[in-house]
């Protein structure tokens, strides 16, 4: 495999998982297919550590509000050997939080949005690349966060 195809590889990860999010496709195979068994996945508010939960723990996040959009920049991926990389994105994230009860019809949700700057590592696993960190850092915020309301 070049270091093109590689860092390619690489990159395609962070996507899959952005894209993954909003899809709400998080189960076992999901975490396989994209995480290390000793994944750490850090979050301004919450850490987890290992493949064993990573959907569960995503899913509380995203289930605090009722449709979510996950934007990513291009990753900048840099290889550290052959098999290991680092890999930096930026990601804007846009949340609708969930209709108080008994709301009229066509009330317009509110909005929380993140802009956070993502830094990862990946490893070369025998099934191919695979994420073994993301740690995300909020640059900027917008509306109010679960709760706050």
């Amino acid at each position: 495999m070049t270091s093109s195809q590689s860092t390619a590889e690489v990159a395609a990860l962070l996507d899959a998982y952005l894209i993954s999010l909003d899809d709400e496709i998080l189960d076992a195979g999901w975490a396989k297919a994209l995480f290390t068994d000793d994944a750490v996945i850090a979050f301004p508010n919450a850490r987890h550590e290992g493949a064993d939960g990573l959907p569960g723990f995503h899913q509380k996040s995203l289930d605090a509000f009722a449709r979510h959009q996950h934007l990513g920049s291009p990753a900048v991926v840099a290889l550290e050997g052959e098999d290991r990389a680092t890999l930096r994105a930026n990601v804007i994230a846009t949340h609708v939080h969930h209709l108080p009860a008994g709301a009229p019809e066509g009330t317009p949700a509110a909005r929380f949005a993140a802009g956070t700057f993502v830094n990862g590592r990946a490893r070369r696993t025998a099934d191919g690349w695979r994420l073994s960190e993301l740690s995300f850092r909020v640059v900027w915020t917008e509306g109010n966060p679960p709760g706050a309301n």
